[in-house]
């Protein structure tokens, strides 16, 4: 086995476990696929794996040297290019070799890696970054240019055993595609966490990390999607007849509270009467008293497991359930102009960003799609959008209206501000608790997590988080604008974001590279961007 996970445990310093005695095991030269709902544990416990964190208990094993693609970046801005490739040490080393340095220590740190050079700038034109300066620090490069900095290390450093962590998450098209058969020819053993369907279904074997531990699916996505639907349809059935018996077992109990108090009743009679010695009477109340509290008693007891299994069969049906989205609708008359550009653009030192100046137009209503390669400005032209960045050069009119901006660092979320906290600082409808903590047990957000700090949250809860600060909301937006909405949501609760977007009758923005989301969405016009 390449990776061997043992007893693993996990507890956060305010005492939440997020999981406890994980076993998993896979084998050399396996692709295997880590999926569960979000807040699990998925990118945890590959942090775990990868010696990020500290288990709280158990351990790992390794047999080959590992290499981990990360799921957030924004931490390395600081970084330059090769630092993250960690082939600074070794570049330098390199060309002070070439300039005459003979030093020990500069010959033990390249480690006869002559070729390193070559290596780097043949893994960075693999992933298409020839323009990429390695001195450059990563603040620099857009979100799918970084991504492909990480996973161009893997063809320099060729480690046995990868972990990737939502690897196709800023990625264009062409780079998903690429990717894609990256996975499929190189041979590594392999642990993906991913909500993109396409890459899930060209892995061998799918992990599924729950409350209860890790379950085994010997199959790709598609597969193991089978195997749940036939589980659920089975707990279902189980929640059916579990009810059914409680009913009954709850009518025999009542039966039976009826049948003493006639027993209570034809006794009094009968004492009243006199009809049996006193002795004789008072011998059989006491028998029927005894035989009534057993039966009583086996009666509670057994709707007590009746009612204990049905509340275990709807906790596990929970597991599958989706979050629930109702976005309120624009009070916009259908057609007014948002936003107008003419011959727009933005320079980045003396250079231009674009090489044509952009002109569009979006009006209340309208779904607009804006495409694009990592790098060619998208998240610019969100930010002319909203106001945060102003053109260099044209002309921008923008009219008075309400947007929401989900963008891809959740930044609408306060991470300063526990779960329940955030949400209260939205709520301008002035709800009661009790209807906010209803609210996000909706959003998939239990008891346990409303005191948690919003800095703990995973991608995928931050996307919840936000969207639930929008419903409770009073400024219902305009505009909504999409920045990859579905990076980091499982694939159920993106079925359920992409059902909301649809319905939603204001004016949408979205940068999505996920096909079958914009297919779904009824996007109306197009912006692309070279």
């Amino acid at each position: 086995m390449s990776i061997v996970v043992n007893a693993l445990s996990y507890i956060y310093p305010d005492q939440e476990i997020r999981f406890q005695h994980i076993h998993l095991s896979v084998a050399t030269g396996d692709k295997a696929a880590l999926v569960g709902h979000n807040g699990s544990g998925k990118s945890t416990l590959l942090q775990l794996i990868a010696g990020k964190r500290i288990p709280s208990e158990g351990e790992v094993s390794l047999s080959e040297n590992l290499y981990y693609v990360p799921q957030h970046l924004g931490q390395y801005d600081a970084q330059t290019v090769a630092q993250v490739l960690a082939v600074n040490t070794k570049l330098q080393a390199l060309h002070a070799i070439l300039e005459g340095d003979a030093s020990a220590d500069t010959f033990a740190q390249l480690n006869d890696e002559w070729d390193i050079e070559e290596r780097v700038q043949t893994a960075l034109s693999y992933w298409h970054l020839d323009h990429v300066d390695l001195n450059q620090p990563m603040r620099r490069l857009s979100g799918g240019e970084k991504t492909k900095v990480f996973l161009a290390g893997i063809l320099i450093h060729e480690p046995g055993i990868i972990l990737l962590d939502e690897p196709s998450n800023h990625l264009d098209t062409q780079s998903r595609e690429l990717l894609y058969t990256f996975i499929q020819r190189i041979n590594a053993t392999m642990l993906v966490v991913s909500h993109d369907r396409a890459l899930l279904n060209r892995l061998d074997t799918t992990l599924e990390l729950s409350k209860s531990g890790i379950e085994v699916f010997g199959g790709n996505y598609d597969f193991y999607r089978k195997q749940k639907v036939g589980k659920l349809n089975a707990l279902q059935a189980q929640l059916d007849e579990n009810t059914k018996s409680l009913r009954q077992a709850q009518q025999k109990a009542r039966d039976l509270a009826e049948q003493r108090q006639k027993q209570e009743s034809r006794g009094k009679a009968q004492g009243k009467t006199q009809s049996l010695p006193r002795i004789i009477a008072g011998g059989r109340k006491s028998q029927a008293e005894l035989s009534t509290a057993k039966l009583n008693d086996v009666q509670n007891e057994k709707l007590t497991d009746l009612s204990d299994n049905r509340q275990q069969i709807r906790s596990q049906i929970q597991d599958y359930q989706i979050l629930k989205i109702d976005l309120h609708p624009s009070d916009l008359h259908r057609g007014k102009i948002l936003v107008e550009a003419q011959n727009i653009n933005v320079s980045f030192g003396e250079e231009m960003l674009w090489s044509s100046p952009l002109s569009f137009q979006i009006r209340s209503g309208d779904r607009v799609r804006i495409s694009g390669k990592n790098g060619s400005g998208k998240t610019t032209v969100i930010k002319l959008i909203t106001g945060i960045l102003q053109p260099s050069t044209g002309s921008l009119y923008q009219a008075d209206f309400r947007f929401a901006y989900i963008d891809q660092e959740y930044s609408l979320i306060n991470k300063k501000l526990t779960v329940y906290e955030q949400l209260q600082h939205y709520n301008s409808r002035h709800l009661p608790e009790s209807e906010l903590k209803m609210m996000l047990y909706r959003f998939q957000f239990p008891r346990e997590t409303w005191d948690r700090n919003c800095n703990e949250l995973s991608g995928g809860e931050n996307m919840k988080l936000t969207l639930c600060c929008l419903v409770v909301s009073t400024n219902a937006p305009d505009l909504l604008i999409l920045d990859e909405p579905t990076n980091n949501l499982d694939i159920q609760s993106q079925e359920v974001l992409t059902s909301a977007v649809k319905d939603f009758s204001g004016s949408i923005v979205v940068i999505s590279h996920d096909q079958y989301f914009i297919d779904m969405i009824r996007i109306d016009s197009t912006m692309a961007l070279s």
